[in-house]
């Protein structure tokens, strides 16, 4: 029996989100070409944009953290911002994260114009001859609230503006389709190179488990059989995050029966509390015609665009247009997946599959 003063846990911090493991395996390519990317801003020069992609939870933010640290070790040259635009949504706000992280003070909050918040930044770069990186994590969130054009345009085009300044940007997307929506002057000086993270296969799970479980639980705590159910579940989701928040759970889960080993049923049942937790999470901020969506595709199991347009306006009596938008923000936000049938118009038709089981909803939603 595990005593009231013990824990299965050796190092718990390697369960939370924000952990970045010094082992980072099977992103090798990816991390290289981040690397050749920004080699130029290493020598002070300005570096070349990158567009990160590829489903949620396949380690496109903490590949990018992990070239940051490099590049801290290596060169005074460069200052490196990221911004969650889930949070910071809007051109001010981002602009108001730049400003705190060059500037190391938090800008006025009200009765200061964008312009003039932007001007010092960029004298404080060319005064301190830095080279400034910015990550824009999530930065479909942008287009949603109208402001990616104006915060994409302000950092690349500001050369032009304060002669010496050096910026690049590093978006990060879901689907990269999303970054095809900028307006044409900020697409011709964005011209990035283009990084995809794809799915990680069933092995590469289990190795990044495995070396999460090692790390962060004591011997004997995990057995071969438990990991891979953990992996088993990581795989169906495809999202990595998962599992660190699945062998979180499954120890409290165990240690709540004074266990000293983790056993299948406890991840049984951190993985239902878990898709539980995430699904409320999810339909608190989802609107009615969102939610609608979500359901109607689960339903379907597969749906083309276009007949799930119909059943969206026969319901809601909404356009095409309005659709499209919300369909692509549901993409982005993973809640929602598409791939081409190659059947319609030049083998365009989308075919539209819900980001949740139809009975994790029924579930739920009872």
């Amino acid at each position: 029996m595990l005593m009231w003063d013990e824990t299965l846990f050796r190092e718990p911090d390697v369960f939370e989100m924000d952990y970045l493991p010094d082992y980072f395996p099977h992103r090798d390519n990816q991390l290289n070409s981040i690397r050749y990317a920004l080699k130029p801003a290493v020598r002070g020069g300005r570096p070349l944009n990158c567009l990160l992609y590829g489903p949620t939870g396949t380690g496109k933010t903490s590949a990018t953290m992990k070239i940051f640290d490099e590049l801290k070790e290596h060169t005074d040259k460069t200052t490196t911002v990221k911004v969650n635009c889930q949070i910071d949504s809007t051109r001010f706000a981002v602009i108001s994260r730049i400003y705190k992280s060059v500037l190391n003070v938090a800008p006025p909050a009200s009765g200061v114009s964008f312009n003039r918040i932007f001007d010092k930044i960029a004298k404080k770069l060319i005064d301190t001859d830095k080279v400034l990186i910015v990550v824009l994590d999530d930065i479909n969130y942008l287009f949603y609230e109208g402001h990616a054009d104006e915060v994409m345009y302000s950092l690349l085009r500001a050369h032009e503006q304060y002669p010496g300044s050096k910026i690049g940007v590093i978006a990060i997307v879901n689907d990269p389709e999303v970054i095809y929506g900028f307006d044409k002057r900020v697409s011709s000086v964005f011209l990035p190179e283009e990084i995809e993270f794809p799915r990680y296969e069933w092995s590469e799970i289990d190795d990044i488990l495995d070396d999460r479980i090692r790390r962060g639980f004591f011997l004997g705590v995990v057995s071969d059989e438990v990991r891979e159910c953990m992996t088993e579940y990581v795989a169906e989701s495809g999202d990595l995050r998962v599992g660190i928040d699945l062998m979180k759970r499954s120890g409290f889960n165990a240690e709540k029966r004074s266990s000293r080993k983790i056993d299948v049923e406890d991840v049984n049942k951190a993985y239902a509390a878990s898709r539980s937790h995430y699904l409320s999470r999810v339909f608190s901020v989802l609107t009615d015609h969102e939610k609608y969506l979500v359901i109607q595709a689960a339903d379907a199991g597969e749906i083309s665009a276009g007949d799930l347009y119909e059943k969206f306006r026969a319901h809601t009596g909404i356009g095409y247009t309005r659709f499209y938008e919300i369909v692509n923000k549901m993409i982005s936000a993973g809640h929602l997946a598409a791939d081409y049938s190659g059947k319609g118009s030049k083998g365009r038709t989308r075919l539209i599959r819900s980001g949740f089981k139809k009975e994790e909803l029924n579930e739920f939603l009872k």
